[in-house]
C-alpha cells in the first residue's frame, strides 16, 4: 500500500528561486531514493519553515526515508523536524484527481 510522508522543520532560508538553485543536486538525488515516486517540496518563508510531501511505494521505503532524511537535516543544523507517515485513501483521492493516481 502506498504512504505519504509528511516532513516539516524549522527552516530560515534560502527560499524560492535561490533555494532551487542551491537544492538542485540534492533534488535530483531524491529521485533515486528506494521506493520514492515523487515529491512535492514545500516552504513558507514566512513561518520560517520547510520541508515536503512524499509518495512511497511501502510503508518500510517511508520509514527509511525519514530516518535518512531526519539525519541528515540534523547534520545540517535543522532542528524540530517532524515527519508523518499516512495512509493514502485511494477511493477518495480518485475523486479528486490526486497526482499519485496515474502510477497505480
Amino acid at each position: 500500500m502506498k504512504k505519504l510522508l509528511q516532513v516539516d522543520f524549522d527552516f530560515s532560508g534560502p527560499f524560492g528561486d535561490e533555494m532551487a538553485s542551491q537544492m538542485l543536486e540534492l533534488a535530483e538525488s531524491i529521485n533515486h531514493e528506494p521506493g520514492m515516486i515523487w515529491k512535492i517540496w514545500t516552504e513558507n518563508q514566512i513561518s520560517q519553515l520547510g520541508g515536503g510531501i512524499y509518495l512511497f511505494e511501502d510503508e518500510s521505503s517511508a520509514q527509511a526515508y525519514l530516518k535518512m532524511h531526519s539525519a541528515r537535516l540534523e547534520k545540517m543544523e535543522i532542528s524540530n523536524i517532524r515527519g508523518i507517515i499516512f495512509d493514502v485513501n485511494t477511493r477518495l483521492s480518485q475523486i479528486n484527481q490526486a497526482p499519485f493516481m496515474a502510477s497505480q
